[in-house]
């Protein structure tokens, strides 16, 4: 019993020190594999960066194959006692786990996204494509895989005694411990400090968790949380890569047109709202002109939304401007070609995007309404007299006009009421039998004033006799729902259904027959529409936009993309798939209902997150 004692505990130490030595060749190989997410990221430019990136790629793949090893294969060790038994498990183990890195590695260069149920799902799809065609190759890459841990395996356990009369285990441990402890130190203080070569790796391995301790460190007056917050909101999002707008340096065939611009911007506004009794102004402008039957914002958000419209660009590439600074192409070419700028909004343009990346800070000073409380009325009478103002130059005008009434509905505004009852009618003190209908009417009530407005805005272009030289697009940022999907969703920011991505898009082309446009359109295409049959770019859209000139979109068009730097949304016919950062993902029909069995293509979805991936810098 003795011997049969001593026998089982010498099998299991000759395992584990096997098993030791079996992981860190397997570290070697995953190290190897994880060469590819390093080609395909980002380069830091730093030395910090680097170093970084050095300790993290010894430090992970050290770590994550290590902690397979204590979780599977060493409580294995005890357990199965026969030592080829064990080696065989081991074995197979192994390749399963390199399998599985491998087609992670294959996922991430081709979609920018680690394993997740939406890649299992297009992985296993059976669609044709260049993803799952390569899938097909690990039918050799397994085998070989097998076969050259079953070499390891074999070598190691014949050279067992010799390669642990070496004594090296524990300084092998202690390289990998210190990287695996270093880099996690930096990112502590990387993130800290929003310390982009480094933040910007967080999610470049998979299943890579940086470890964070802002809240430690405000604790012990090391940083100070607001302080955080703001040189957080004014840096972007540190991670953000990147980006390279536009692709190329953009030429033009000559001058354009020198037409006027105005762009009405009615906050908050959704498209149902654009009735003969709700919007009466806006509604017979629409008929005399081009009136885009189902237009949608790049999101529900508002900066997002008003994101879209200038840049021409999805959500995603939000952070990346904002850290860079970069300013629309439509702006700066109207500033080249000295277009004057009328810059008007009820609530000076307090919106970050605005002063820090669309227009100029000085400028929105000049033109704003200069009021401590949101005013419509004001910012449309400071743009009337603008307007008049900039006839008597020769040079063209650019105008952008920002309205929240619609937006602000429940604080209510100086304006008569159409629909009742509404929060304006209802005393504070009384019970609301019916909340929705109190919000919708309000809501109806703020749209009517808006109208109002906008009837004055096309009265003053008519009696300047200016609208048969301007382009005017009214249109809005995102809807506005009050719970018509039956989800608790109220406002905005909320879900990605019609009645907070579908809004308003009316466009005054000069010598554009008056027409209803029935095919999908998106405030992507605003840009190069205008670039294009404004300023007469000769550069193809695709080098500084996403989206398509209105006047010559693709008849095939089968989708249009949304969301914001968490969110993939790509609306489809009657379909709405809305991606988390994750790659989790959720099918929705016409009325924001979950659809049962459905998975997006493959094709589709290569098409979205190619796009998505362009405007950033060609990896090293």
């Amino acid at each position: 019993m003795v011997a049969s004692g001593n026998n089982y505990k010498d099998k299991v130490s000759q395992l584990i020190s096997w098993g030791h030595w079996f992981s860190f060749f397997n570290i070697i190989a995953a190290m190897l594999l994880g060469t590819r997410y390093i080609v395909h990221s980002e380069w830091p430019e730093t030395l910090l960066g680097q170093l970084y990136l050095l300790l993290s790629w010894v430090g992970h793949f050290g770590f994550l194959v290590f902690g397979f090893y204590i979780l599977v294969l060493f409580p294995a060790s005890f357990l199965i006692p026969s030592q080829r038994l064990m080696r065989l498990f081991a074995v197979l183990f192994a390749t399963l786990g390199l399998t599985v890195l491998l087609l992670d590695t294959h996922a991430f260069t081709t979609l920018d996204l680690h394993l997740s149920p939406l890649v299992w799902d297009l992985l296993l799809s059976g669609e044709k494509s260049d993803l799952n065609a390569r899938w097909q190759y690990l039918f050799i890459t397994v085998p070989v895989l097998f076969f050259l841990q079953l070499l390891l395996s074999e070598w190691l356990w014949r050279k067992l005694r010799v390669l642990t009369r070496k004594h090296v285990g524990g300084p092998i441990a202690l390289v990998f411990g210190l990287c695996f402890l270093g880099s996690h130190l930096i990112y502590i203080w990387a993130d800290a400090f929003l310390y982009r070569p480094v933040t910007m790796q967080r999610s470049n391995f998979p299943l890579s968790y940086p470890m964070t301790a802002k809240t430690f460190m405000e604790k012990h007056g090391l940083i100070d949380r607001s302080d955080y917050a703001k040189r957080k909101e004014e840096a972007g999002k540190e991670e953000s890569p990147l980006i390279r707008y536009p692709i190329d340096k953009l030429s033009f065939s000559d001058q354009g047109t020198n037409q006027n611009v105005l762009i009405v911007m009615v906050d908050g506004l959704r498209s149902d709202m654009m009735t003969a009794e709700i919007m009466p102004n806006l509604t017979a402008f629409a008929t005399n002109n081009i009136n885009f039957e189902d237009h949608y914002s790049t999101s529900n958000d508002n900066t997002v939304g008003v994101f879209g419209l200038f840049y021409g660009l999805p959500g995603s590439y939000l952070e990346s401007i904002r850290a860079e600074s970069a300013s629309p192409v439509l702006v700066s070419t109207l500033k080249k070609r000295n277009y004057q700028f009328g810059l008007f909004s009820s609530d000076n343009f307090s919106s970050p995007i605005y002063y820090q990346t669309i227009f100029e800070q000085q400028k929105l000073a000049e033109n704003s309404t200069n009021t401590q409380e949101p005013n419509d009325r004001l910012a449309i009478t400071n743009w009337q007299t603008w307007v008049e103002q900039a006839q008597q130059n020769d040079d063209p005008w650019f105008s952008y006009v920002e309205l929240l009434s619609v937006q602000e509905f429940e604080e209510g505004g100086d304006y008569t009421p159409k629909f009742t009852p509404s929060l304006s009618t209802t005393a504070k003190n009384t019970k609301l039998s019916n909340t929705s209908e109190l919000l919708k009417n309000s809501y109806k009530n703020a749209a009517h004033f808006a109208d109002e407005l906008l009837g004055k805005v096309f009265a003053t272009l008519e009696q300047q006799q200016v609208l048969e030289n301007t382009v005017v697009i009214i249109t809005s940022n995102h809807g506005t729902e009050f719970n018509e999907t039956g989800t608790n969703s109220w406002g905005s920011n909320s879900n990605y259904s019609q009645y907070q991505l579908k809004i308003p898009m009316v466009i005054h082309w000069p010598e554009q027959d008056a027409q209803t446009v029935t095919q999908t359109s998106s405030h992507l295409d605003i840009v190069p529409t205008l670039m294009e049959s404004l300023l007469n770019i000769s550069t193809t859209s695709d080098k500084y936009s996403s989206g398509q000139n209105l006047f010559n979109m693709d008849p095939e068009r089968r989708w249009v993309l949304a969301g914001d730097s968490k969110d993939i949304v790509v609306i489809q016919n009657r379909t709405t798939t809305v991606v988390d950062r994750y790659g989790n993902y959720q099918v929705y029909d016409e009325n924001y209902q979950l659809k049962d069995e459905r998975r997006p293509k493959l094709s589709t979805l290569m098409q979205v997150m190619h796009e998505l991936k362009r405007f950033y810098h060609p990896q090293n």
